[in-house]
């Protein structure tokens, strides 16, 4: 039986911390399916599709990007989870706060489908600042991305920004 696991986010935008922890799922799975949550109540730079588009393009020039499936979803995450046949959920953890309000979501997720876990993955040290939230403070105010982001992503995010204030 494949051990699928899945690695759910908003993704707006896909950081070079999302790909650390992408990459190091594959190493622990043999399918790991990037999930996009899509909420239309909060106010997202891209569309889920948009964002599928830049993950897939992340992955062309990777080793591991053929185990790597993209989704997006609305609702509760186990019940994707469940549909997708995976029974592990990926969640990234930078620094303790993000621990705090992960575990939460954890235990509820557990409580919801006791069969489906959760791991958390920590990005490699040099990446554990970033947050999609500080990449587009940074892109707002026309910093240089190219630490935070993969080149494609950072042109596509100063593209989005620069026509949403015209």
């Amino acid at each position: 039986m494949k051990h699928i696991a899945l690695y759910p986010g908003s993704f707006d935008p896909f950081t070079n911390g999302h790909l650390d922890i992408l990459k190091r799922a594959t190493n622990l799975f043999e399918k790991v399916i990037v999930t996009v949550a899509v909420n239309n109540e909060k106010k997202s730079v891209f569309s889920g599709m948009e964002r599928i588009e830049l993950i897939e393009e992340c992955l062309k020039e990777t080793e591991w990007g053929t185990r790597v499936e993209i989704t997006q979803f609305t609702g509760l995450l186990v019940d994707h989870a469940k549909k997708m046949g995976a029974r592990t959920l990926i969640r990234g953890v930078r620094q303790i706060s993000d621990f705090e309000y992960e575990f939460r979501m954890a235990l509820t997720n557990k409580r919801l489908s006791p069969t489906i876990d959760t791991i958390f993955l920590m990005p490699d040290e040099q990446l554990t600042f970033i947050s999609a939230s500080l990449v587009k403070e940074v892109a707002f105010w026309g910093g240089d991305l190219s630490s935070f982001v993969p080149k494609h992503v950072e042109k596509a995010l100063k593209d989005k920004l620069q026509h949403s204030s015209t």
